[in-house]
């Protein structure tokens, strides 16, 4: 759970880009509305559902609009067209994203202890271990955490890319081709990873615990963190109000999602409790765990070319 002083330094390290006092600041015109482009889980999800951007832009006249997706890389498609302005995702989309040249930037971090992304195979499997999905149909979101994951935690068993054989589908989809045995193991983020374990009795052959950090961002298009900073600077300010309030309930928190989501309470529950919500600045440490990423994805061709991640580190002016 946060502390007063984990949110107080929070606040004023997101707030610390604002201008300098006694400093003219060139005159920004707000938004009529902010769009946010979100995933059924999350401080989105949070927000959305008590209303809190709502309550916390009604005051300055600007509304938020609301766009749901399955997961990250379409979110980004979106963020990059302009249809949003907003949204979050895992650690991957970003990298694919940047190396596409979309014109977004990186808002805020929200990092994680790790343990919310699994490698898991169904109970009457053979595999034991990472190693044991050599040559094995491997379900992952294209482009998502998972994915970077899967790499992750086949390297460190020893093994490449070529050594299985990936089948890229959306969470839903690899739901129903796990659950049909359709695939030998599905790399998936919670709430899916919970499903998996409770309702198929799925065995984790690793967790993102095991293999390297998995940290979660907030974008924004260029185009709107350049117009906008003060509406930027002040969204992302409330959402860390949103996250330390739902560090410190998760049994309220776990019931919103299953009421949003319709999936059970004890799946809800424990991909929560598996969670944090913090959110701060885009820290050089965070920077360099996702530039290990991109450089990972480079070097396997995954990218076409190499990208620097701070190139699109928004500073929030």
């Amino acid at each position: 759970m946060l502390s007063r002083r984990t949110l107080l330094s929070t606040t004023l390290a997101l707030a610390a880009a604002a201008p300098l006092a006694g400093r003219p600041a060139r005159a920004e015109e707000a938004p009529k509305a902010i769009r946010i482009g979100y995933q059924k889980n999350g401080i989105l999800l949070v927000a959305k559902t008590r209303k809190s951007l709502e309550q916390h832009f009604a005051p300055q006249g600007i509304a938020v609009e609301w766009v749901e997706f399955a997961f990250g890389p379409p979110l980004l498609e979106a963020l990059n067209a302009g249809s949003i302005d907003f949204g979050a995702t895992g650690d991957t989309p970003p990298i694919f994203a940047q190396a596409a040249q979309a014109e977004l930037v990186y808002a805020a971090a929200q990092p994680t202890e790790g343990k919310g992304v699994a490698l898991v195979v169904p109970k009457g499997s053979a595999a034991k271990s990472v190693a044991d999905v050599k040559g094995l149909r491997v379900g992952v979101g294209k482009g998502s955490s998972a994915h970077n994951f899967l790499v992750g935690a086949l390297q460190k068993a020893g093994l490449g890319w070529q050594d299985i054989t990936p089948v890229y589908l959306a969470p839903a989809d690899a739901r129903a081709a796990f659950a049909g045995g359709s695939l030998d193991a599905w790399s998936i983020w919670d709430p899916y990873y919970a499903i998996a374990e409770l309702e198929e009795g799925a065995r984790v052959l690793a967790t993102s615990a095991d293999v390297e950090p998995q940290n979660s961002f907030f974008l924004a298009s260029r185009a709107f963190a350049t117009a906008h900073p003060a509406a930027l600077r002040s969204l992302v300010a409330a959402l860390a109000e949103v996250g330390a309030w739902a560090d410190s309930h998760h049994a309220e928190v776990a019931q919103l999602f299953a009421d949003e989501t319709g999936i059970s309470l004890a799946a809800e529950q424990r991909a929560v409790d598996r969670a944090t919500f913090r959110i701060g600045p885009l820290t050089e440490e965070i920077a360099a765990q996702q530039q290990t990423i991109a450089d990972r994805f480079a070097a396997l061709g995954l990218i076409p070319a190499p990208i620097a991640i701070r190139d699109i580190v928004w500073t929030g002016t």
